[in-house]
């Protein structure tokens, strides 16, 4: 084993601080950051159909993994970051493990579907203190859909590694399955029912 590659959302962090903090956040100041940002918004609305506001909100309520939400959604996350409204939620044995790992020489990588400035976020900003400086690289979905085995094809070739001497954890069994098909080694996260190969980071032995 020579890299591990985590997901966050359920993962290393709690899915409820995405969707009751991250998402209401992004959701009530959408409109006005929009507004005050033109020139930075208007290439990433380009891509959004119809109006776009309305698609925009309507894809946060439905949790859609859209590129040009994620990436706005990050926008506006990042001031929120800066000004101490929000503090990003990480688990403490996911903390722990990923600093000793760190440590042992394993490189540590990141693969979600929020946007890689809004990953850096979380983790810059996070409760257990700043845990950039423990990862070498970051994914989102400009790399493929998480549930397709080419996207952790893709991963590997990037990463300069075989894919079976990288470990990916997550909490999505599609994920996990489009992981293994690709060859990398897989563990599946279950923090909330334990039917999982594992309940936290501490339970994972590499």
């Amino acid at each position: 084993m020579r890299a591990v590659l985590t997901d966050i959302e359920g993962t290393t962090s709690s899915i409820a601080f995405v969707t009751d903090t991250l998402f209401p956040y992004a959701r009530a100041r959408l409109a006005d950051w929009i507004a005050a940002h033109p020139e930075e918004a208007a290439p990433i609305l380009k891509d959004v159909p119809g109006d776009a506001l309305e698609t925009l909100t309507r894809w946060i309520d439905e949790d859609r993994k859209e590129t040009a939400l994620k990436t706005l959604q990050g926008l506006i996350w990042a001031e929120g970051y800066a000004d101490g409204t929000l503090k990003g939620h990480v688990y403490a044995d996911a903390a722990e493990a990923l600093r000793r790992w760190h440590a042992a020489g394993l490189r540590l990588y990141v693969y979600s579907s929020g946007s890689v400035a809004a990953q850096k976020l979380i983790f810059g900003h996070s409760d257990a203190g700043d845990l950039t400086p423990l990862f070498s690289g970051y994914f989102d979905t400009t790399t493929g859909p998480k549930k397709e085995a080419d996207s952790y094809r893709r991963i590997a070739q990037e990463i300069g590694l075989p894919p079976e001497d990288i470990l990916f954890l997550s909490d999505s069994v599609p994920e996990i399955e489009a992981a293994r098909a690709a060859g990398l080694r897989t563990c599946l996260v279950d923090r909330e029912t334990g039917n999982g190969d594992a309940t936290s980071f501490a339970e994972i032995r590499l």
